[in-house]
Protein backbone atom coordinates (compact mmCIF):
# COMPACT_ATOMS: atom_id res chain seq x y z
CA UNK A 1 0.00 0.00 0.00
CA UNK A 2 1.15 3.51 -0.78
CA UNK A 3 0.13 4.99 2.58
CA UNK A 4 1.01 3.23 5.81
CA UNK A 5 -1.46 3.04 8.67
CA UNK A 6 0.70 5.51 10.56
CA UNK A 7 0.53 8.03 7.69
CA UNK A 8 -3.23 7.66 7.36
CA UNK A 9 -3.68 8.22 11.08
CA UNK A 10 -1.48 11.33 11.00
CA UNK A 11 -3.46 12.76 8.08
CA UNK A 12 -6.75 12.00 9.87
CA UNK A 13 -5.44 13.67 13.01
CA UNK A 14 -4.34 16.74 11.04
CA UNK A 15 -7.73 17.11 9.31
CA UNK A 16 -9.67 16.38 12.49
CA UNK A 17 -7.81 19.08 14.43
CA UNK A 18 -8.33 21.61 11.64
CA UNK A 19 -12.08 20.99 11.42
CA UNK A 20 -12.62 20.83 15.20
CA UNK A 21 -10.75 24.10 15.69
CA UNK A 22 -12.87 25.74 13.01
CA UNK A 23 -16.08 24.42 14.57
CA UNK A 24 -15.06 25.88 17.93
CA UNK A 25 -13.69 29.20 16.73
CA UNK A 26 -15.95 30.05 13.79
CA UNK A 27 -17.83 33.30 14.04
CA UNK A 28 -19.68 34.88 11.17
CA UNK A 29 -17.64 37.74 9.78
CA UNK A 30 -20.42 38.57 7.31
CA UNK A 31 -23.69 39.23 9.11
CA UNK A 32 -25.67 40.36 6.09
CA UNK A 33 -25.92 39.00 2.54
CA UNK A 34 -29.08 40.78 1.34
CA UNK A 35 -28.73 39.96 -2.36
CA UNK A 36 -27.66 36.32 -1.93
CA UNK A 37 -30.33 35.76 0.71
CA UNK A 38 -33.05 36.93 -1.66
CA UNK A 39 -31.73 34.81 -4.53
CA UNK A 40 -31.11 31.55 -2.63
CA UNK A 41 -34.14 31.72 -0.30
CA UNK A 42 -32.52 29.18 2.03
CA UNK A 43 -30.72 30.48 5.12
CA UNK A 44 -29.16 27.10 5.93
CA UNK A 45 -27.56 26.76 2.50
CA UNK A 46 -26.12 30.27 2.84
CA UNK A 47 -24.83 29.35 6.31
CA UNK A 48 -23.18 26.24 4.86
CA UNK A 49 -21.60 28.31 2.09
CA UNK A 50 -20.31 30.86 4.62
CA UNK A 51 -18.76 28.20 6.86
CA UNK A 52 -17.28 26.15 4.02
CA UNK A 53 -15.72 29.26 2.49
CA UNK A 54 -14.15 30.11 5.86
CA UNK A 55 -12.88 26.55 6.32
CA UNK A 56 -11.41 26.49 2.80
CA UNK A 57 -9.62 29.77 3.53
CA UNK A 58 -8.26 28.40 6.81
CA UNK A 59 -6.97 25.23 5.17
CA UNK A 60 -5.66 27.03 2.10
CA UNK A 61 -2.62 25.59 0.38
CA UNK A 62 -0.92 24.83 3.71
CA UNK A 63 -3.00 21.70 4.25
CA UNK A 64 -1.44 20.20 1.11
CA UNK A 65 2.03 21.15 2.33
CA UNK A 66 1.41 19.45 5.68
CA UNK A 67 0.01 16.34 4.01
CA UNK A 68 2.96 16.26 1.60
CA UNK A 69 5.39 16.11 4.52
CA UNK A 70 3.46 13.25 6.12
CA UNK A 71 3.40 11.30 2.86
CA UNK A 72 7.06 11.86 1.99
CA UNK A 73 8.37 11.26 5.50
CA UNK A 74 8.62 7.47 5.22
CA UNK A 75 10.26 7.34 1.79
CA UNK A 76 12.78 10.18 1.90
CA UNK A 77 15.93 11.09 3.80
CA UNK A 78 14.37 14.39 4.89
CA UNK A 79 11.37 16.55 4.10
CA UNK A 80 10.09 19.95 5.21
CA UNK A 81 7.48 22.58 4.37
CA UNK A 82 8.35 26.26 3.96
CA UNK A 83 11.97 25.35 3.33
CA UNK A 84 14.59 28.04 2.85
CA UNK A 85 16.56 27.30 -0.30
CA UNK A 86 19.33 29.80 0.52
CA UNK A 87 22.19 30.51 -1.87
CA UNK A 88 22.97 33.54 -3.99
CA UNK A 89 21.86 34.91 -7.34
CA UNK A 90 24.12 36.77 -9.74
CA UNK A 91 23.19 39.25 -12.47
CA UNK A 92 24.41 36.74 -15.04
CA UNK A 93 22.18 33.97 -13.67
CA UNK A 94 19.16 36.27 -13.54
CA UNK A 95 19.79 37.45 -17.10
CA UNK A 96 19.88 33.84 -18.34
CA UNK A 97 16.65 33.03 -16.49
CA UNK A 98 14.96 36.15 -17.83
CA UNK A 99 15.96 35.24 -21.37
CA UNK A 100 14.55 31.70 -20.94
CA UNK A 101 11.23 33.02 -19.60
CA UNK A 102 10.90 35.59 -22.39
CA UNK A 103 11.55 33.01 -25.10
CA UNK A 104 9.10 30.55 -23.53
CA UNK A 105 6.41 33.23 -23.33
CA UNK A 106 6.99 34.29 -26.94
CA UNK A 107 7.10 30.72 -28.24
CA UNK A 108 10.74 31.05 -29.30
CA UNK A 109 11.77 27.92 -27.41
CA UNK A 110 10.08 24.79 -26.09
CA UNK A 111 10.00 24.13 -22.36
CA UNK A 112 12.71 21.65 -21.38
CA UNK A 113 13.73 21.83 -17.74
CA UNK A 114 16.86 19.73 -18.30
CA UNK A 115 18.20 22.14 -20.95
CA UNK A 116 17.07 25.16 -18.93
CA UNK A 117 18.86 23.83 -15.85
CA UNK A 118 22.10 23.44 -17.80
CA UNK A 119 21.89 27.02 -19.09
CA UNK A 120 21.35 28.34 -15.57
CA UNK A 121 24.20 26.28 -14.10
CA UNK A 122 26.56 27.44 -16.86
CA UNK A 123 25.94 31.10 -15.99
CA UNK A 124 28.56 32.96 -13.97
CA UNK A 125 27.93 33.30 -10.22
CA UNK A 126 30.37 36.21 -9.89
CA UNK A 127 29.18 38.99 -7.54
CA UNK A 128 26.13 36.98 -6.55
CA UNK A 129 24.05 38.20 -3.61
CA UNK A 130 21.32 36.71 -1.45
CA UNK A 131 17.78 37.52 -2.61
CA UNK A 132 15.05 37.15 0.00
CA UNK A 133 12.12 36.99 -2.43
CA UNK A 134 11.58 33.53 -3.92
CA UNK A 135 13.78 31.87 -1.30
CA UNK A 136 11.09 29.64 0.22
CA UNK A 137 9.98 26.31 -1.27
CA UNK A 138 6.48 25.27 -0.18
CA UNK A 139 7.67 21.68 0.14
CA UNK A 140 11.10 20.06 0.01
CA UNK A 141 12.27 16.47 0.16
CA UNK A 142 15.54 14.65 -0.38
CA UNK A 143 15.10 11.19 -1.86
CA UNK A 144 17.91 8.90 -2.99
CA UNK A 145 20.29 11.80 -2.26
CA UNK A 146 18.49 14.03 -4.82
CA UNK A 147 16.97 17.32 -3.66
CA UNK A 148 13.38 18.02 -4.76
CA UNK A 149 11.80 21.47 -4.40
CA UNK A 150 8.10 22.20 -4.95
CA UNK A 151 6.00 25.30 -5.49
CA UNK A 152 2.39 24.31 -4.65
CA UNK A 153 -0.23 26.60 -6.17
CA UNK A 154 -3.98 26.92 -6.60
CA UNK A 155 -5.23 25.03 -9.62
CA UNK A 156 -6.29 27.82 -11.99
CA UNK A 157 -3.53 30.44 -11.99
CA UNK A 158 -3.16 33.12 -14.64
CA UNK A 159 -0.19 33.45 -16.98
CA UNK A 160 1.65 35.75 -14.55
CA UNK A 161 1.62 33.06 -11.86
CA UNK A 162 3.04 30.49 -14.27
CA UNK A 163 5.82 32.90 -15.29
CA UNK A 164 6.64 33.79 -11.69
CA UNK A 165 6.64 30.14 -10.63
CA UNK A 166 8.84 29.08 -13.54
CA UNK A 167 11.24 31.91 -12.70
CA UNK A 168 11.32 30.79 -9.07
CA UNK A 169 12.05 27.18 -10.05
CA UNK A 170 15.01 28.22 -12.18
CA UNK A 171 16.24 30.57 -9.44
CA UNK A 172 16.25 27.62 -7.04
CA UNK A 173 18.57 25.82 -9.45
CA UNK A 174 20.79 28.90 -9.54
CA UNK A 175 20.80 29.23 -5.75
CA UNK A 176 21.74 25.60 -5.17
CA UNK A 177 24.18 25.43 -8.12
CA UNK A 178 23.28 21.74 -8.44
CA UNK A 179 21.23 19.48 -10.67
CA UNK A 180 18.20 19.47 -8.42
CA UNK A 181 14.57 18.57 -9.19
CA UNK A 182 12.18 21.52 -9.23
CA UNK A 183 8.42 21.38 -9.74
CA UNK A 184 5.30 23.47 -9.90
CA UNK A 185 2.57 21.28 -8.36
CA UNK A 186 -1.23 21.45 -8.21
CA UNK A 187 -2.98 19.30 -5.57
CA UNK A 188 -5.79 18.27 -7.95
CA UNK A 189 -6.98 18.59 -11.53
CA UNK A 190 -10.10 20.80 -11.74
CA UNK A 191 -10.81 19.48 -15.25
CA UNK A 192 -10.87 15.77 -14.30
CA UNK A 193 -11.47 13.38 -16.02
CA UNK A 194 -10.00 15.47 -18.85
CA UNK A 195 -6.25 16.21 -18.75
CA UNK A 196 -5.18 19.48 -17.17
CA UNK A 197 -5.18 21.97 -20.02
CA UNK A 198 -5.23 25.60 -19.01
CA UNK A 199 -4.25 27.99 -21.77
CA UNK A 200 -1.98 29.95 -19.45
CA UNK A 201 0.24 26.89 -18.91
CA UNK A 202 0.84 26.14 -22.58
CA UNK A 203 4.48 26.59 -23.51
CA UNK A 204 5.72 27.59 -20.05
CA UNK A 205 6.05 24.24 -18.27
CA UNK A 206 7.71 20.93 -19.17
CA UNK A 207 5.10 18.46 -17.91
CA UNK A 208 5.69 16.12 -16.11
CA UNK A 209 9.36 17.02 -15.67
CA UNK A 210 8.72 20.30 -13.82
CA UNK A 211 4.91 20.31 -13.58
CA UNK A 212 2.82 17.78 -11.63
CA UNK A 213 -0.96 17.82 -11.26
CA UNK A 214 -3.19 15.87 -8.88
CA UNK A 215 -2.60 12.15 -8.99
CA UNK A 216 0.83 12.54 -10.63
CA UNK A 217 1.98 14.79 -7.80
CA UNK A 218 0.77 12.63 -4.93
CA UNK A 219 1.97 9.39 -6.50
CA UNK A 220 5.34 11.00 -7.25
CA UNK A 221 6.00 11.83 -3.60
CA UNK A 222 4.29 8.78 -2.07
CA UNK A 223 4.34 6.00 -4.63
CA UNK A 224 1.70 4.29 -6.74
CA UNK A 225 -1.89 4.48 -5.45
CA UNK A 226 -1.13 7.29 -3.02
CA UNK A 227 -3.78 9.57 -4.55
CA UNK A 228 -6.82 7.24 -4.23
CA UNK A 229 -5.78 6.27 -0.70
CA UNK A 230 -5.41 9.94 0.20
CA UNK A 231 -8.90 10.68 -1.12
CA UNK A 232 -10.25 7.74 0.88
CA UNK A 233 -8.63 9.14 4.03
CA UNK A 234 -10.21 12.57 3.45
CA UNK A 235 -13.54 10.85 2.81
CA UNK A 236 -13.43 9.01 6.14
CA UNK A 237 -12.80 12.24 8.02
CA UNK A 238 -15.61 13.91 6.09
CA UNK A 239 -18.06 11.17 7.05
CA UNK A 240 -17.00 11.49 10.69
CA UNK A 241 -17.88 15.20 10.73
CA UNK A 242 -20.96 15.09 8.50
CA UNK A 243 -23.54 15.37 11.29
CA UNK A 244 -21.48 17.86 13.32
CA UNK A 245 -21.25 20.11 10.28
CA UNK A 246 -25.00 19.87 9.65
CA UNK A 247 -25.66 20.98 13.24
CA UNK A 248 -23.21 23.84 12.84
CA UNK A 249 -24.94 25.03 9.67
CA UNK A 250 -28.30 25.04 11.49
CA UNK A 251 -26.76 26.97 14.37
CA UNK A 252 -25.32 29.61 12.03
CA UNK A 253 -28.57 29.82 10.08
CA UNK A 254 -30.55 30.83 13.17
CA UNK A 255 -29.28 34.35 12.64
CA UNK A 256 -30.76 35.67 9.41
CA UNK A 257 -28.36 36.74 6.64
CA UNK A 258 -30.86 39.30 5.36
CA UNK A 259 -30.89 42.22 7.78
CA UNK A 260 -32.24 44.83 5.37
Amino acid sequence: MALSLNQKNKIKELLTNKIENKLKSYGRETTSMPFLARLIQDNEKIAAYSFIHSLATTLGITIYEDVSVIIASEASEECFRNYGVGGILSKSQKAVISDIITKLRNGEREANIKEETKLVLDASVENGVFQKSGNIADFYMKRNSVEHYFEIKTVKPNIDVFEKSKTKLLEWVARRRLYIKVFLAFPYNPYHPQPYSRFTEVGMMDSPNDFLVGEKYWDFIGGENTFPELLETFDKVGKKFKEKLKRKFKEIAKEKFDSY
